[in-house]
C-alpha cells in the first residue's frame, strides 16, 4: 500500500509577547518576508530559510534566484535539451 505524507504546510504562529512566527515542516521559514517578527520597533525582524538565519542580503540573494519554473522551460537551458519531440 502507497500511502503519501501531506506535504508541510506554513503556519504562521503569533506568541503571547506578539513576536510572529513562521514555521514550515517545523522550521523557521518563509519566501515572502522575515519569518521571526520580534514585538517592538526596537528588535530586528529575522530572516530564515528551512531554519537556516540568513541576513536581509542573503534572503534577498536567494530569493532571487528561486525561479519557479521548471528546467525544461527555462530559457537558459534551451541549449542543454533536444529539439526532437515525438
Amino acid at each position: 500500500m502507497n500511502e503519501r505524507t501531506p506535504f508541510p504546510q506554513s503556519r504562521k504562529l503569533r506568541k503571547a509577547d506578539g513576536t510572529i512566527a513562521y514555521i514550515w515542516d517545523g522550521k523557521l521559514h518563509r519566501w515572502d518576508g522575515p519569518a521571526l517578527i520580534p514585538e517592538g520597533d526596537m528588535k530586528r525582524k529575522e530572516y530564515y530559510l528551512y531554519g537556516l538565519l540568513k541576513t536581509e542580503d542573503q534572503w534577498k540573494e536567494a530569493r532571487s534566484q528561486r525561479e519557479g519554473l521548471p528546467y525544461y522551460k527555462n530559457t537558459s537551458m534551451k541549449d542543454k535539451l533536444s529539439d526532437t519531440r515525438n
